[in-house]
C-alpha cells in the first residue's frame, strides 16, 4: 500500500514537471511572437509544416497556442485524479513560505509576493509585447507611409492603434481562466475560482482600458487621414471594423456596470449586463478572423465546457428537505445529496429559486461536511438584498409552502485542504462570514471522531452586530448533533449591545415535501469526475479537429485555390465557432448523460429511504423550534461573549505561540486587511494568512 502512495506521488510529480515545461514553452511563444526572428525565420518554418489544405494557417495558430492549453488541461485532470488516492497536503507548505506572506497593495487589496510578482511579470509581457511590435513597426514607417501616401505620423498612429489591440487580445487570451469553475488548471496550481476572481478583475480592467484605447485611436486616426467610412466597413476578407465596434460597446457596457459601486447597489443590472460577453466574443471573432481567435481560443473553449456542464446540472430540480430559520434574518438550507458527492470544506455552490428569479444565481457558503454528513449538503444564507430578502420571507412566514423548487451548480471548492498541517486554527469572522468556518469545524469532527486522527486546536473569533447573530453558531452542529468534543474556544463579540439580552428570539426548522421528480445533489460527471472532464476536453477538440478540417478542405480551400476570389472570413469564423460549440454539446451531452443514469439509480435509493423515513415525521409536521446556546456549549471546550466591544486581533494572533498558526479571515474588507497586516509583522513568523472572501 506504501509502495502504491509513493508511485502515484512519483507520477503526480512528474505530470506536474511535464506541465510546467509546456506551460513554459507556451509562454515562451508569446515572448517571441512579436520579435523579427519569428516573424522572419520560425512562422516560415512552422507554416511551410502545417499549412495544409486540411487547415490552413489557423493549424498554425492551433498548434502554437490552442493545442498546449488543452494538453495540459487534461494531463491536469489525470493529476487532480490521482490526487484523491492520496492524503491531502502539499510538499511546499513548508517552502518558500515568504512568498505567501501577505501585502497590502492600493487598488490590489490583499495580495502575497506569488501573487504580485505574476501580476507584475504579466504586465512586463505586455509591455513587452506592445513595445517590441511597435519598434519594428517605427522602421517600417517611412516606407509604408510614403505607399498609403500618409504622413509618418498618421502611419505611427495607425500601429499605435494595433498593436494596442493586440496586447489587449494578449489579456483576453488569459482572461477566462480564472471564472471556469470546473477547470483542472486553477486547481492544479492550488487556486479556486473564487479566490481567482480578482485575477479576472485586473486582467478585465486591463483588456476593456486596451480595447477601449484601440478603438478610440482608430477613431482619431480614420478622422485625420478623412477615412470616416471605414467605421461602416465590414470586409469580408480582412479585418472587419462593423462587427470590431459592436463588440467594443458591448464590452464598454459591461465594464461601466462592474464599477464597485453599481455592482453593489444595483446588482441585477451588472448580472444581466455581464452576459453581454457572449456578444463581445462572437463579435469578436468576427472582427479578427478565426486563424487570430484561435491564439485566444483555449481560454474560452475550457470556459464553454464548464458553462455547458453548468447548464446541463442546472436543468434538474434537486431536493430540499429542509430548512433553519434563524432570528437573525439567516437560513440554512439543506438539501438530499448522493453519496458520491464529495466537496472540500469552504466550498460555495450556486442557487437559483425560479419562483423569486429564474433567471438570477447566487454563490452561498457551504456548511457541511461531505464525510459528516453523506446524504445532506447545507448551504447558509444571510438576508442582505433584494432577492435572499425574499427567500428568507417565503421561507419563514407563518403560511409558508411546505414545497420549493430549487436548481444549483456546484459545488466548487479546492481539490485539497491541508487544515492538519497547522498546531493550531485562528478563524476571525465577521457576520455571515463565519459559514465557511462551519464546514472546516465539521469536517475537523469527521477526523476527530470517525478517522480518530489528532485535528488541531481551533479558536473560532465570531464578531456580529447584535446578540440574535448569536444563533449562527448553533449551525457548528449538524442537524443529527455533535459527534465528538472538540478542542473548539469560541469568543463572540456583540459590537452593539452592552448586555445579555431577555430573548434572543429561537431558531426553527421548516420542513419541506420534495417532488419525488425532484433528485438529490449528484456528481455532474459521476465520482470520477476529473477523467470524464479529460475525456470531454479530448473529444470534443478531436470532433472539432475532424470538422473544422473537412470543412476547410472541401468548402473554403476550393475557393481560395481560385486567386479570383477568396472564401469569406466572417463565414469562416461563424462556422467554426458553430463546430466548436457542437463538438462540445456532443462530448459533454454524451458523458453527462451516461452519469445521470449512473446518478439515477442512487437517487431512487435515497428516495426509498427518506419514503421510509416519512412515517418518523421527516417530511411533515409543525415548524420545530430549537433552543440556540445550550445545546452547542455542552460539545465545546469553552464559549464567551463579550457585549459592546471589538476583539483585540493583534493580542490575540500574536499571543499564540504554537509553531505553526493557521489564520484564517472571512468578513468584511477592513477586517481581512487588518488580519493581513498582522500576519505580515516581522513577529508574526509563526502565522500562515488566508482569506476566504466572497466579495469582490
Amino acid at each position: 500500500m506504501a509502495s502504491r502512495g509513493v508511485l502515484i506521488s512519483a507520477i503526480r510529480r512528474a505530470i506536474l514537471l511535464l506541465a510546467l515545461v509546456v506551460f513554459l514553452g507556451y509562454i515562451m511563444m508569446w515572448i517571441i511572437i512579436p520579435t523579427r526572428t519569428y516573424v522572419s525565420k520560425w512562422w516560415p518554418h512552422i507554416y511551410a509544416h502545417t499549412n495544409f489544405t486540411f487547415f490552413g494557417y489557423q493549424g498554425t495558430y492551433m498548434l502554437e497556442f490552442t493545442f498546449p492549453i488543452l494538453f495540459i488541461s487534461v494531463i491536469g485532470c489525470l493529476y487532480l485524479h490521482l490526487g484523491k488516492k492520496k492524503a491531502a497536503g502539499s510538499i511546499m507548505d513548508n517552502k518558500m513560505r515568504f512568498m505567501r506572506r501577505p501585502m497590502i497593495v492600493k487598488g490590489l487589496g490583499i495580495v502575497n509576493l506569488t501573487e504580485l510578482s505574476l501580476f507584475i511579470m504579466f504586465i512586463a509581457l505586455c509591455v513587452w509585447y506592445f513595445s517590441v511590435y511597435l519598434r519594428n513597426w517605427d522602421k517600417k514607417v517611412p516606407t509604408l507611409s510614403k505607399t498609403q501616401g500618409e504622413k509618418e505620423w498618421q502611419t505611427w498612429l495607425d500601429g499605435v492603434g494595433l498593436f494596442t489591440g493586440l496586447t489587449g487580445n494578449l489579456c483576453l487570451t488569459f482572461l477566462f481562466y480564472p471564472v471556469t469553475r470546473g477547470s483542472s488548471l486553477l486547481p492544479l496550481i492550488g487556486l479556486t475560482s473564487e479566490a481567482s476572481t480578482k485575477y479576472h478583475i485586473w486582467i478585465g480592467n486591463m483588456a476593456m482600458a486596451l480595447f477601449t484605447a484601440h478603438g478610440l485611436i482608430y477613431f482619431l486616426y480614420w478622422a485625420l487621414t478623412n477615412k470616416l467610412s471605414e467605421i461602416l466597413k465590414w470586409d469580408q476578407h480582412s479585418v472587419a471594423n462593423i462587427p470590431g465596434e459592436i463588440s467594443l460597446l458591448c464590452g464598454l457596457a459591461l465594464w461601466i456596470t462592474t464599477y464597485p459601486t453599481i455592482r453593489r447597489k444595483m446588482f441585477e443590472l451588472f448580472f444581466y449586463t455581464h452576459y453581454l460577453y457572449i456578444l463581445f466574443i462572437i463579435f469578436f471573432v468576427l472582427h479578427t478572423s478565426i486563424g487570430l481567435a484561435s491564439i485566444m481560443l483555449p481560454g474560452i473553449y475550457l470556459f464553454i465546457i464548464d458553462r455547458y456542464l453548468r447548464f446541463l446540472q442546472s436543468r434538474q430540480r434537486v431536493r430540499l428537505l429542509s430548512a433553519r430559520v434563524l432570528p437573525c434574518d439567516t437560513l440554512e438550507l439543506n438539501f438530499s445529496k448522493s453519496r458520491g458527492l464529495k466537496y472540500s470544506p469552504t466550498s460555495i455552490m450556486f442557487i437559483n429559486v425560479p419562483t423569486i428569479s429564474k433567471l438570477q444565481w447566487h454563490p452561498f457558503t457551504v456548511t457541511s461536511s461531505s464525510n459528516l454528513e453523506p446524504e445532506r449538503l447545507s448551504v447558509l444564507i444571510k438576508s442582505a438584498g433584494s432577492w435572499t430578502k425574499n427567500l428568507y420571507d417565503a421561507i419563514s412566514s407563518p403560511s409558508s409552502v411546505d414545497h420549493l423548487q430549487v436548481s444549483v451548480e456546484g459545488p466548487y471548492g479546492p481539490a485539497s485542504t491541508n487544515f492538519l498541517r497547522h498546531d493550531v486554527l485562528v478563524m476571525i469572522s465577521g457576520g455571515s462570514g463565519i459559514a465557511p468556518f462551519i464546514s472546516i469545524i465539521r469536517e475537523l469532527m469527521f477526523i476527530n471522531s470517525t478517522l480518530k486522527c489528532k485535528t488541531p486546536k481551533m479558536m473560532l473569533v465570531s464578531v456580529f452586530k447584535n446578540s440574535c447573530h448569536l444563533s449562527m453558531l448553533d449551525l457548528i452542529l449538524p442537524i443529527s448533533g455533535a459527534p465528538s468534543k472538540l478542542e473548539l474556544q469560541i469568543e463572540a463579540y456583540i459590537t452593539r449591545e452592552k448586555g445579555y439580552p431577555m430573548d434572543m428570539g429561537k431558531t426553527q426548522t421548516v420542513l419541506f415535501k420534495p417532488n419525488p421528480s425532484n433528485a438529490p445533489i449528484s456528481p455532474t460527471l459521476g465520482p470520477n469526475s476529473w477523467l470524464w472532464l479529460a475525456a470531454i476536453i479530448s473529444s470534443s477538440f478531436l470532433i472539432f479537429l475532424v470538422l473544422a478540417g473537412v470543412y476547410t478542405q472541401y468548402v473554403v480551400y476550393p475557393i481560395d485555390k481560385n486567386t479570383s476570389k477568396v472564401y469569406s472570413n466572417s463565414k469562416k469564423g461563424a462556422m467554426n465557432m458553430m463546430i466548436i460549440y457542437f463538438s462540445i454539446v456532443i462530448a459533454a451531452s454524451g458523458a453527462f448523460l451516461w452519469n445521470k443514469k449512473q446518478n439515477a439509480k442512487e437517487a431512487k435509493q435515497i428516495l426509498n429511504m427518506e419514503n421510509r423515513s416519512s412515517s418518523n415525521s421527516l417530511f411533515g409536521g409543525e415548524d420545530i423550534e430549537m433552543e440556540t446556546l445550550p445545546v452547542l456549549q455542552s460539545t465545546i471546550k469553552s464559549m464567551n461573549v463579550h457585549y459592546g466591544q471589538r476583539p483585540d486581533l493583534e493580542r490575540i494572533l500574536l499571543g499564540t505561540k504554537e509553531a505553526s498558526v493557521g489564520a484564517l479571515v472571512s468578513g468584511p474588507k477592513e477586517m481581512r486587511e487588518s488580519v493581513a497586516a498582522i500576519c505580515s509583522s516581522s513577529l508574526a513568523r509563526n502565522l500562515h494568512f488566508e482569506a476566504i472572501s466572497f466579495t469582490w
